[in-house]
């Protein structure tokens, strides 16, 4: 798939990006949970729309950050940052 595609398929998958140094993006889009909590899911590309990176951010019914999972380059499992 070339660069453009890449950035087309982005685009359709996530609702939100904003533009990086060196021409990179940071693609994000949030999930509401049942209780008030939401999800998080932010995916960075370089300028070859190649990623780079890619993790889930946990959000508590107050809105503050409360867990991390970062998948991608390498998955480091859950990381609680915060109370619940």
């Amino acid at each position: 798939m070339d660069t453009q595609s890449k950035r087309r398929s982005n685009e359709e998958k996530f609702t939100n990006w904003i533009e990086l140094p060196e021409g990179g993006r940071r693609y994000f889009f949030e999930v509401k949970g049942k209780h008030g909590w939401s999800a998080k899911y932010i995916k960075e590309v370089d300028s070859n729309e190649e990623t780079t990176r890619f993790c889930q951010e946990i959000y508590n019914a107050k809105g503050t950050l409360v867990e991390i999972h970062e998948k991608y380059p390498e998955d480091k499992g859950h990381r609680v940052i915060g109370e619940e």
